[in-house]
């Protein structure tokens, strides 16, 4: 069992001393997605208005819970750098080659990551109620869970994509590709029952549409139910799994 946890615990302590310890990066994905949501909430709050959200809600406190998913994503996606960084300099290499479980290996790096990005997540949440948005502790509680399997699927998500990349700038490119999509179309800027039926379907389709009704559905304390809670938490969990799995996965080719 030691064997298997101390490498886990290690890669894990590494991943988020590293990261904190690059202040820039650390703040930089913070920063953007708050004045992206300063931006474009104070931008579209006089002519936007969600369907199937609580009556008065504006852009602003719309866009609070996608741009706290924003953060998540960007410090997943910044923590999976990581992983290219190691292989360059040959510190991946010599784990890889070390008597260590793959899965251990994989579970450190990820869990390092998924820490990082709830933490980032988690940071905003005190600004929900000058939003409108009330805090209960079992509202806070059931939000931090959704973040933190959002956290730990777009972490492994980035692993997996991240894997075989020679280069920063060509994992950027499928970042662009793929993730930032995923958030567009997740409910975050607009809502799912107002989009239009072909981007509708794509919504339902997008696995981290449901990570942020779950997430939604903890702040408002099961108030927004755009998608029904079993079914937003079941998907989450799912999501979640699927991707750690696949990043064990691509580590044993």
């Amino acid at each position: 069992m030691s064997a298997f946890v101390l490498p886990v615990v290690t890669l894990w302590r590494r991943e988020c001393v590293r990261f904190y310890r690059d202040r820039v990066r650390a703040f930089s994905s913070f920063a953007t997605a708050l004045l992206f949501w300063l931006l474009i909430g104070f931008g579209l709050a006089g002519s936007f208005h969600p369907v199937g959200m609580p009556a008065g809600v504006d852009a602003v406190e719309y866009l609070f819970p996608g741009t706290v998913v924003f953060v998540v994503l960007l410090t997943a996606v910044v923590g999976t750098f990581s992983l290219i960084e190691d292989r360059r300099a040959g510190f991946l290499q010599g784990v890889l080659v070390a008597p260590v479980a793959r899965s251990a290996i994989v579970l450190g790096k990820v869990l390092g990551g998924t820490t990082m990005a709830l933490v980032q997540g988690a940071v905003l949440l005190p600004l929900a109620p000058l939003m409108g948005i009330p805090l209960t502790a079992h509202g806070v509680g059931l939000a931090l869970l959704a973040l933190g399997l959002l956290a730990l699927a777009l972490t492994s998500l980035g692993f997996v994509l991240a894997w075989r990349m020679e280069s920063i700038q060509g994992f950027h490119g499928i970042v662009n590709l793929i993730l930032m999509p995923m958030w567009f179309l997740s409910g975050a800027i607009f809502p799912l029952h107002g989009a239009a039926g072909g981007l509708r379907l794509l919504m339902r389709l997008d696995p981290v549409t449901y990570g942020l009704a779950a997430f939604r559905q903890g702040l408002y304390a099961g108030g927004v139910e755009e998608i029904a809670p079993a079914l937003a938490w079941g998907v989450a969990v799912a999501f979640a799994a699927v991707m750690l799995l696949l990043a064990v996965g691509v580590t044993r080719r």
